[in-house]
């Protein structure tokens, strides 16, 4: 995905592996479980990533590419439960990965072009580690052996960018890129999301770097639930993604004590019929998630009412249009309906 799209976004806007973790109790997971139009929708919305992936793993059919959008759709696939390793997606998966991996910088393991794909794409492979068999990662891959590493080996690689990039920022998070001075909430919740999905999957990540990031979200959020978007305190325009994005790395990073989280929780969650004109796959990927940790009363509400519209949007080839393309607006419209099958270890309450 080339930088501007991710630019553009921002401007406007601002676990166990899966193989051996249970995310929610057993009959929570099974089909009877899943309202029949979701899984109709994904299921269709998978047949389209099938059909227009890349060569190479990536999608950038009618829109834009890179490690970060590559990254949502494989969680999409990790979400639907189906094996990754011999299922009807595996294939789908491992080329995905290796795409990832391929990308990655192998001495500094950062995973350009931005520190938004680094970010989604980090998330990805702590989704992936412990669930994809290395073993069968590069089977039948004849591509640039210097660049063939474990999902383990990528996901520490990139770890280690993170928090190099976040040391030498005086904010203590992360803008476009790992050199930045400056920060902005958007793109530090994409960093620290993966940086919590890799310490859940048992990667070390210092108590000390999630501390000050949790102190930069501290600090951009007003006691009403509104969240900043770059630089200091101020700038609090309302934006359903910034306060949904604050509240889920609070949850995820197990600090519902602190009182922004609290704030804005509650802001997303009086806000279930709020217009939702920009950005709006963006904020539906955040808003699902952020409501599923903190009130599953307000997220059966908003899942039962994003069904519905999700539904009436997708298109006959079961894509989902969105301002950066088919590719990633089917990956983050099935993962806002993947709360609904809980496989994903970063999903799990």
């Amino acid at each position: 995905m080339v930088r501007l799209g991710w630019y553009a976004i921002i401007c406007i806007f601002l676990t166990q592996p899966l193989s051996l973790a249970v995310a929610q109790p057993p009959e929570m997971q099974t089909g009877d479980a899943v309202p029949r139009d979701v899984r109709d929708m994904y299921e269709r919305g998978l047949k389209y990533l099938v059909s227009t992936q890349d060569p190479n793993g990536t999608w950038s059919r009618g829109g834009e590419s890179g490690p970060g959008s590559t990254g949502l759709a494989v969680m999409a696939f990790l979400a639907s439960g189906e094996d990754p390793n011999f299922g009807p997606y595996s294939n789908v998966i491992r080329k995905a990965l290796r795409s990832i991996i391929t990308a990655q910088n192998k001495d500094t393991g950062y995973i350009g072009i931005s520190m938004y794909h680094h970010g989604f794409g980090m998330l990805a492979l702590a989704e992936a580690y412990g669930a994809v068999d290395d073993r069968l990662l590069w089977e039948g891959s004849d591509g640039n052996k210097s660049k063939q590493r474990s999902l383990g080996e990528a996901l520490e690689l990139a770890v280690r960018t993170s928090i190099t990039s976040q040391k030498k920022n005086p904010f203590h998070a992360w803008r476009y890129s790992p050199e930045a001075r400056d920060a902005d909430t958007s793109v530090s919740g994409a960093v620290l999301m993966g940086l919590l999905a890799a310490r859940n999957a048992g990667i070390g990540v210092p108590d000390e770097s999630i501390d000050q990031a949790i102190g930069y979200f501290n600090s951009m959020t007003s006691t009403s639930g509104s969240v900043g978007y770059s630089g200091g305190f101020g700038g609090f325009e309302e934006s359903l993604a910034r306060s949904s994005i604050c509240t889920l790395v609070f949850a995820i990073a197990k600090r519902k004590d602190e009182k922004a989280y609290r704030s804005t929780l509650n802001y997303i969650a009086n806000s279930l019929d709020a217009n939702n004109n920009a950005w709006p796959e963006y904020t539906r990927y955040y808003q699902a998630q952020a409501l599923f940790q903190g009130d599953v009363v307000a997220w059966r509400k908003w899942n039962t009412k994003t069904i519905r519209e999700l539904k009436a949007m997708q298109q006959a080839d079961g894509s989902f249009s969105g301002q950066m393309g088919p590719g990633i607006g089917t990956s983050m419209g099935l993962l806002a309906l993947a709360l609904n099958y809980r496989f994903l270890p970063i999903y799990e309450r």
